[in-house]
């Protein structure tokens, strides 16, 4: 089941992008094996015997990564995977007349860990590719992030464009703010040169910045749907009042992500407290989060489905002034505006089918990326610097600045040439 590309991409860039944090003495696997092999030789010694007679034994050593006691031949004895592989297999040897055979399964089987192989290719690609998405998505929400905070600015500043559609515009507009802010947040923290993961082991921190980052994906997806809603109830002449829908849709936009996200956190926290929150091995838990975004984009496409046949019923009236091409004209820019807003494009990427290969999930991981990163700043661009409301105020606001500027200025002048007329006669007397 799909879920937004920047919560399913944090695994996968945590295991494909390099990290280059020192690794402190107690998790260093060369001082770990070390560490190893002097108690496995103090053990050796303290537990030295002497072999009973007419009876053979196999001498305990130290194999560079196990600790093999003293056994009898045709003992079998086992050793577990070195703990810093975080494997739970088993290596075993038999003591035999001629001594200790090889360890089976090898290590790099039991342990699942090549310790003589380089990382193949694909992981080399992956690394490149992750990297360059990071790169792409960081400059789509940096330029969002400016170009909604200028249109929030805009939105505030003017008293004359402070109505209850712009001020559920602001709303969602601050959600996409926080949305790309925390996607900075959490990218910071977990993917820090500075050494925060120590031996596996996760801070609060990254594990906060996950669920905060997760909270404000939820919440720009509840806004997009009362976004919806509230156009839905302006097309269909709704009876409610506009202040009291308000409310509502702050509560519903701000608060149902709240509930949902104490849902999954705790669920996190009592079932699933791995890494920084990251994983996904518990599918009930991400369902979680999975389920209320389809639920969004699943109304909103009903919504927009509802808006446009009302809209052709009406341009189909006919006492509707104009020619049928330029209502059909009027109605695709109008659909595209609603696509926008209303975040339909989702819908392209919510029923992708998974067993699709490497390199198609790449690619369209890249273009949801793309216009996810950058769906901020097109919402900006049209229901802002676009709207004609708004063009209107900035330029009364220029025109008025302007004028009085001009005013400021002209008394000036007026008053230098008044002291430049009136000091000519007497200069002119004087000289004579």
């Amino acid at each position: 089941m799909w879920i937004p590309a920047e919560i399913a991409l944090i695994p996968l860039l945590l295991q494909c992008c390099p990290h280059t944090e020192a690794i402190p003495p107690e998790c260093d696997p060369n001082y770990i094996l070390l560490q190893d092999e002097v108690s496995c030789l103090k053990l050796l010694k303290t537990n030295r015997s002497s072999p009973s007679p007419g009876k053979q034994e196999c001498r305990g050593w130290w194999d560079h990564l196990n600790c093999w006691p003293h056994a009898a031949v045709g003992e079998v004895v086992s050793q577990p995977c070195p703990w810093f592989l975080h494997a739970t297999g088993q290596v075993y040897r038999n003591c035999t007349e001629q001594g200790w055979t090889e360890p089976y399964p090898p290590h790099d089987i039991a342990c699942e860990y090549g310790f003589n192989e380089s990382l193949p290719l694909q992981v080399y690609s992956s690394q490149w590719y992750f990297q360059y998405v990071r790169i792409m998505y960081s400059m789509g929400y940096a330029v969002s992030l400016v170009s909604l905070t200028i249109a929030v600015t805009i939105f505030c500043l003017f008293r004359r464009l402070h109505c209850t559609r712009n001020f559920i515009h602001i709303q969602l507009f601050l959600s996409f703010i926080l949305r790309a802010g925390l996607i900075f947040i959490r990218d910071s923290v977990l993917f820090s040169t500075e050494d925060h993961f120590q031996c596996g082991i996760y801070p609060v921190s990254c594990k906060l910045a996950t669920a905060v980052s997760n909270y404000c994906i939820m919440a720009n997806y509840s806004w997009l749907l009362a976004e919806g809603h509230y156009l839905y109830s302006l097309v269909s002449v709704s009876l409610f009042s506009r202040r009291r829908q308000l409310l509502w849709y702050i509560i519903f936009g701000w608060g149902s992500p709240m509930i949902i996200m104490i849902g999954w956190t705790s669920a996190r926290y009592l079932h699933e407290d791995e890494g920084c929150w990251e994983t996904s091995r518990s599918q009930w838990i991400w369902l979680i989060l999975r389920v209320p975004v389809l639920f969004c984009i699943i109304v909103n496409l009903l919504f927009f489905l509802c808006i446009i046949r009302i809209l052709v019923a009406k341009l189909r009236k006919p006492d509707m002034p104009g020619s049928e091409f330029k209502h059909y004209r009027k109605l695709a820019k109008s659909s595209f505006l609603l696509v926008s807003l209303f975040g339909l494009h989702y819908i392209l990427f919510a029923f992708l089918p998974h067993n699709v290969n490497d390199r198609t999930y790449e690619i369209w991981n890249f273009i949801e990326l793309a216009f996810a990163s950058t769906q901020g700043f097109v919402v900006a661009v049209l229901y802002c610097f676009l709207n004609g409301k708004v063009q209107n105020e900035i330029q009364r606001r220029w025109r008025r600045w302007r004028l009085k500027r001009h005013l400021q200025v002209e008394p000036r002048r007026q008053c230098g040439s008044m002291s430049q007329s009136g000091g000519g006669p007497t200069n002119n007397h004087s000289a004579h």
